[in-house]
């Protein structure tokens, strides 16, 4: 896709008054543009028969070296063409500002609108330097500029703050945002988000976008592959619909630890291989024997008998936290006579 990317870049510096923007100001749309990361060191360097980066006063900027008739073609007036092939197929129609749902205008404002569609158009790659700022003309040509930006982008839509980053670039008023709200019929602002958002309004149906760029269908298939769906905990029921009892924790365990149908719960079924612990000779010195800890009433921890290679065992417990087999003695190891229960 880098030469549907070098397009932009192009047709970008040719509505720039200069012809020249530097690459930190198009770095805040590079998401909206769909340029990689390292569009500087890649893109912008990989072809000087169409731009070069040269350095300037405030860093360095992108400028045009070849000028291309064919790309001075905004999608406004390739939309204008479509309608009038529409038109000599269909009956003529009054044409009327489409304006979004619920929004109530007053006449005033109505005729405002239809007075501004009566300017004729220009085009944002024309020389623009002999507009003043502030007249009718300027706005026309501003609106258009922002128009051709918006069809840039990959999903039809930037944030307003963007936009005044260009005010030098194509000689927008200082509010821009204003003079994108006085044509509710071109433009749709958006206040969700900590940032206003401003969308293409003919590029929508409600609010499905009408012809997706191909970096969205890309990431939308992307999306679509990845989206699996996540493993069901405890007590809840399958995402997929299908029959069938839903694996636990437990169960997952099982199928992996031990065969089907074992049961796991007893761990000492697990460390027990059968053997009599009576009969073992605990100091045997080739086993290895972990000392007993004691605690304040003296009661022998439990103690863990490990044979190299061969068994985990221990001594059987009682309720009461000590060995069955072993007598309780009356007195404390510090020779306190210990309390009766």
């Amino acid at each position: 896709m880098e030469d549907l990317l070098v397009v932009k870049l192009r047709k970008l510096l040719m509505m720039s008054l200069e012809k020249r923007i530097l690459l930190e100001k198009i770095a805040h749309l590079k998401t909206d543009l769909g340029l990689p990361l390292e569009f500087r060191d890649t893109i912008c360097r990989r072809y000087p028969q169409y731009f070069i980066v040269v350095p300037t006063e405030r860093g360095p900027a992108l400028e045009l070296t070849h000028w291309d008739p064919e790309l001075a073609v905004s999608a406004w007036e390739l939309s204008a063409e479509e309608k009038r092939a529409k038109e000599l197929e269909e009956p003529l129609k009054f044409n009327r500002p489409k304006l979004p749902r619920g929004l109530q205008l007053s006449r005033g404002e109505l005729k405002k609108i239809n007075r501004f569609n009566e300017i004729p158009y220009i085009s944002p790659y024309a020389d623009f330097s002999h507009l003043r700022s502030g007249t009718t003309e300027k706005e026309k040509h501003a609106c258009g500029v922002v128009h051709e930006l918006l069809s840039l982008t990959v999903e039809k839509k930037t944030l307003v703050d963007h936009l005044t980053h260009f005010r030098e670039e194509f000689r927008f008023s200082q509010q821009v945002r204003g003079m994108i709200i006085r044509h509710p019929d071109l433009f749709y602002v958006s206040l969700k988000g900590d940032r206003d958002s401003v969308f293409l309004r003919e590029a929508y149906n409600n609010s499905h976008l009408i012809d997706k760029d191909r970096m969205l269908l890309i990431k939308e298939k992307l999306r679509s592959l990845v989206n699996v769906p996540r493993f069901a905990r405890r007590g809840e029921t399958r995402e997929d619909g299908g029959g069938g009892e839903e694996k636990t924790d437990d169960d997952m365990q099982g199928g992996v630890s031990g065969e089907e149908g074992e049961d796991w719960s007893d761990i000492d079924s697990f460390l027990d291989d059968g053997d009599d612990d009576s009969e073992d000779d605990w100091s045997d010195e080739e086993d290895e024997t972990i000392p007993p800890d004691f605690d304040e009433d003296g009661d022998e921890a439990m103690m863990l008998k490990i044979n190299v290679g061969k068994t985990l065992s221990r001594p059987a417990r009682s309720s009461s936290g000590r060995d069955e087999d072993k007598p309780l003695s009356p007195m404390l190891p510090d020779g306190r006579p210990r309390e009766r229960w």
